[in-house]
């Protein structure tokens, strides 16, 4: 276990490390003006993915997978990537998401749109509307006030390298990581009453699409004390036990 919240706590200080930077970076490093075409689109992408990163590190902090044993650690540390991320208030998204775990899939689950559990752009505005409210968009508003004020970093830079990642981030880690998982479709049917379904995508496409929130969604709904760089292992050893 020790171990494990070693490998944890470093993997979450690279991601905190690697976002801080490119953040910096792009907001008052990068000379735009002599930078070549190609770099500020990737520089969008690599936010965006390190954005999901910040939230993911955020949720192991909530199933207390990030360091074991340790709930004040797990709350102080999600409770920084996700005022990084969104000035989201950790506590109740928490509270939320354990409201996800008890109740997948159904109507009491605030993750899940029973009125269009096949429709993508309904649930998606339903999902922001439950988890981003007025008291967060103030909370936002003060912090980027703040921002402006005390550090000056021109608005242009800051909505194209702060706010379109993170908004492109909420999309991509709501599309791989709950609609695709918990939608209704005919074809994949649901394995129990999760309600929740494994895209069994290749290790790489499932770590940049949802850092394995994607790919290993129904390993994680059985086992959500499972950190997220753990659920490869997990699928497998999950595996061999069916075959045992």
């Amino acid at each position: 276990m020790a171990g494990s919240a070693a490998i944890g706590v470093a993997l979450a200080v690279l991601v905190l490390a690697a976002w801080l930077a490119a953040h910096v970076a792009a907001i008052f490093l990068i000379d735009w003006a002599h930078a070549p075409w190609w770099l500020a689109p990737l520089v969008v992408l690599g936010e965006t993915w390190l954005f999901v990163g910040l939230f993911i590190v955020a949720h192991d902090a909530m199933h207390g997978a990030l360091v074991p044993g340790h709930p004040r650690a797990n709350r102080w540390v999600g409770r920084i990537c996700l005022a990084l991320y969104a000035a989201l208030s950790y506590d109740r998204m928490a509270a939320r998401h354990r409201d996800h775990h008890r109740y997948p899939g159904t109507a009491a689950d605030p993750d899940f749109d029973p009125d269009h559990p096949r429709a993508f752009l309904p649930w998606f505005g339903r999902f922001m509307w439950r988890y981003y409210g007025w008291r967060d968009l103030l909370a936002m508003a003060v912090a980027m006030t703040a921002y402006l004020v005390l550090l000056g970093p021109p608005v242009g830079r800051l909505l194209a390298f702060y706010a379109l990642p993170a908004i492109l981030s909420a999309v991509q880690l709501f599309y791989f990581g709950t609609f695709r998982p918990h939608r209704h479709d005919d074809a994949a049917a649901f394995a129990d009453h999760h309600n929740a379904r494994s895209e069994g995508f290749p290790w790489l496409v499932s770590l940049l699409t949802c850092f394995h929130f994607g790919g290993y969604h129904h390993e994680h709904h059985l086992s959500p004390g499972t950190p997220w760089w753990r659920l490869p292992a997990r699928r497998r050893a999950l595996a061999a036990e069916d075959k045992a």
